[in-house]
């Protein structure tokens, strides 16, 4: 056990953490030269794109030091993004140290502090290094009197590399040797192992990631989940080379896989504890918890006849992602489909582009929404996930919303711009805290609801890209919200449905009126459209009818013939309108779930 380290590599998206991870695989002969390639550890193509890590991987690496002894490094990539932030966790907890990267053109952001805050809250020995440092803009200097004043360490014990150009990377795998402590644990107690991550392979089923805290995972013996009480016999057991290589056994302190045969990753959970059935251990690792949807919407295909196929998908994905959860859902406008649950904006971005990409489905994702807890009059409490569940006004005893923390780092010339978007937002100012003398930290409380239509998106836009943006989920909240309703001809269309702040109403619903009164085909008979917030109309437009000329052959003679034709006319237009149907068009409906939420 001396001679292991176990480290993962944090940092903002896109500062380097993937290039530096593909060095320290070249230098240590891990990897090929024939087999190296970009990004070696992030096997998806959208990971490739995104420059984000999705999934979390891992990898054993054999190094000969300096002082001549030969070391078993095991590095754990984790994901970049604030989404995964429990996922990171749990990587985290399997970890003594981790290597902190910061851009040298970029300084310190957003999702550098967020991880390092979970990295020194799980009491990990930190290695500083400053990637980027031969490029133009590079100013490693001031980036290193950031991190000096973050961490309060010596300007000297910062590491300056280009992971790029393979610049002084040996100086980072010396640092974890000389600075990352060795395991602790007890080769002689009952077998503990975390789980941090896992993946469906169509032969063995689930593997999951593990790294043995105490005791040893020996062949064959049957293992115990003990979160969810489930019962396996392993069918492989090894260790990341990167590839999955087999091995006899895993001992305290390493980290492999193990492959349990299950069909899908809900049983083996992320941040459960294995352990053995003959003879389990007294308590599981602590933190384990149950992962919450946050973020919901409909997932729809554009041909009725490809639900089958969209099931499928949807399947299969959740092979591989527990987090993705789902259900079957019916919309008069768009039929048959489904309501799934995502981490947030991100994840469903993701399982967005996967759907598209790697099943070749055209579907349609309804505009997302969060759920609520609705506390009804009797005193009970409920959990909503979707507008149209929202019972009756006079039922509903208050309405609680989700509230995040979030920390904006913006140059300090876009203070006021910053200040004034997340205000209109309902967002509350809480601190700030200045991160050198030409970058802010500003801590606001804002509801989720708010930030998950193009709240990122107009961030960089009045911040001119530079601001990076982070949150935390803080508490549900009670507040004076209402579920807004569309009615075309009377009739209320559930796929429009949303819940919002009272004071908002008004706008919202006029916004999409506005765009569905040019959108929906005109009939023979006016089509009127409303919307309805607590039981009254608060806007209306109408879609004119299509007039038949009546009177093009009625010539001549007193104008009570051609009255008595017009009035033979409106009696038919109204007996049509009590059995006409409206069907709403797809393009009408996409228009309004790219409505900007500038009006918010």
């Amino acid at each position: 056990m001396q001679h292991i380290r176990n480290f993962c590599i944090i940092a903002h998206i896109d500062h380097g953490k993937s290039t530096l991870a593909d060095r320290l695989l070249q230098l240590t002969g891990t990897v090929s030269a024939r087999d190296m390639q970009a990004q070696v550890l992030d096997s998806m193509d959208l990971e490739r794109e995104k420059g984000v890590t999705i999934k979390a991987s891992a990898v054993r690496m054999q190094y000969k030091a300096q002082d001549g002894q030969a070391y078993e490094l095991h590095l754990i990539d984790t994901p970049g993004h604030v989404d995964f932030g429990y996922e990171v966790s749990r990587a985290l907890e399997a970890c003594e140290g981790a290597v902190l990267i910061v851009d040298a053109t970029q300084g310190v952001q957003a999702q550098t502090l967020a991880n390092l805050y979970l990295a020194l809250g799980s009491d990990l020995e930190i290695i500083p290094v400053i990637n980027k440092i031969d490029m133009p803009a590079a100013d490693p200097e001031r980036v290193t009197a950031e991190i000096v004043e973050l961490l309060g360490v010596p300007a000297e014990e910062v590491l300056q590399i280009s992971a790029k150009s393979g610049l002084n990377i040996e100086s980072v795998l010396e640092a974890v040797v000389q600075r990352i402590p060795p395991p602790k644990g007890d080769p002689e107690a009952p077998l503990r192992a975390l789980i941090f991550d896992s993946h469906y392979d169509t032969y063995k089923g689930v593997v999951a990631y593990v790294r043995v805290m105490d005791g040893n995972v020996v062949g064959e013996d049957p293992l115990r989940l003990m979160a969810t009480g489930a019962d396996f016999k392993p069918i492989e057991v090894g260790s990341f080379t990167p590839r999955l290589t087999p091995g006899a056994s895993l001992n305290t302190g390493e980290v492999g896989y193990v492959a349990t045969g299950y069909k899908s990753v809900v049983e083996c959970r992320v941040g459960d504890t294995l352990t053995y059935k003959a003879n389990p251990a007294s308590e599981p690792l602590p933190g384990y918890r149950q992962v919450k949807s946050m973020v919901f919407a409909g997932i729809y295909p554009v041909e009725g006849d490809d639900y089958q196929e969209l099931k499928e998908a949807l399947e299969k994905l959740q092979l591989n992602d527990s987090s993705l959860v789902y259900e079957p859902e019916t919309s008069q406008a768009l039929n048959f489909g489904f309501r799934c649950g995502f981490l947030g904006m991100f994840h469903m971005e993701i399982v967005q582009e996967r759907l598209e990409r790697e099943y070749d489905l055209d579907i349609i994702v309804t505009a997302p929404s969060v759920a609520y807890e609705v506390v009804l009059q009797s005193g009970e409490t409920l959990r909503i996930d979707s507008p149209a569940e929202l019972p009756n006004e006079g039922e509903i005893a208050e309405v609680r919303e989700p509230w995040m923390d979030i920390q904006i780092f913006t140059p300090t010339s876009y203070y006021g711009p910053v200040m004034e978007m997340v205000k209109r937002r309902r967002g509350l100012f809480t601190s700030q805290d200045y991160q050198g003398k030409d970058r802010v930290q500003l801590n606001f409380e804002i509801p989720l609801a708010e930030i998950i239509i193009d709240f990122f998106d107009q961030l960089k836009s009045v911040t001119r890209g530079y601001a990076s943006l982070d949150y935390q989920f803080k508490e549900y909240r009670a507040d004076k919200l209402v579920k807004l309703e569309i009615h075309v001809n009377y009739e209320p269309v559930d796929a429009f449905t949303t819940i919002v702040h009272k004071d908002s109403a008004f706008h919202k619903g006029q916004a999409v009126i506005t765009k569905l009164k040019d959108l929906i085909p005109r009939q023979m008979f006016v089509v009127p459209i409303q919307a309805v917030s607590q039981g009254r109309v608060i806007s209306r437009a109408n879609v004119q009818a299509m007039r038949k000329d009546v009177l093009a052959k009625c010539y001549g003679g007193d104008v009570t013939r051609k009255r008595k034709l017009l009035e033979k006319q409106k009696k038919g237009k109204k007996r049509m309108k009590m059995v006409g149907s409206v069907e709403i068009p797809q393009e009408a409906f996409l228009a309004v779930l790219r409505l900007s939420d500038d009006k918010n």
